[in-house]
């Protein structure tokens, strides 16, 4: 009669999903019940709950770690646009410095949501702010503008 030699552990978790001790006892020419037998012995089943456990912890750790080298680079490329937004709206007369305006916006809007921070507010929003500051230096209230827009 065949012994199963030592490395029949490492056979039956190389099995993965279809492991099964009748597939131990078919590729070592032994019977099942000698597999079961080592098994039991050797606490396969738990050794088996142990290396998925360590195997998922090692999965949940890498995606993390991409997760968080993904926001970090989300919010360099958040930062350079709103860099880039405030550099063009120093730099544009106030009648064309709405685009630059809505890229800010855009810009902090996806910062907060990358930082895990809700990304719609039921405050003012820098448009609108600018909006009626801008109204306001004109001499029309924001009541009127928005009067005028609703028409």
């Amino acid at each position: 009669m065949k012994k199963l030699p030592p490395d029949a552990f490492s056979f039956y978790v190389g099995l993965g999903p279809e492991r099964s001790y009748q597939a131990v006892a078919k590729h070592y020419g032994v019977s099942k019940q000698s597999v079961t037998k080592l098994a039991v012995r050797e606490d396969w089943q738990k050794r088996i709950e142990s290396i998925e456990h360590k195997a998922q912890q090692g999965v949940d750790q890498r995606a993390t770690e991409t997760l968080e080298l993904m926001n970090e680079r989300h919010l360099k490329t958040l930062q350079v646009i709103q860099r880039k937004a405030l550099e063009a709206l120093r730099a544009s007369p106030i009648e064309s410095a709405m685009d630059a305006v809505r890229a800010l916006e855009i810009g902090i809007r996806q910062e907060r949501l990358v930082r895990g921070e809700p990304s719609e507010r039921t405050a003012v929003g820098v448009e609108e702010v600018i909006r009626r500051e801008y109204d306001r230096w004109l001499g029309s209230t924001p009541e009127e503008t928005e009067d005028e827009g609703s028409e």
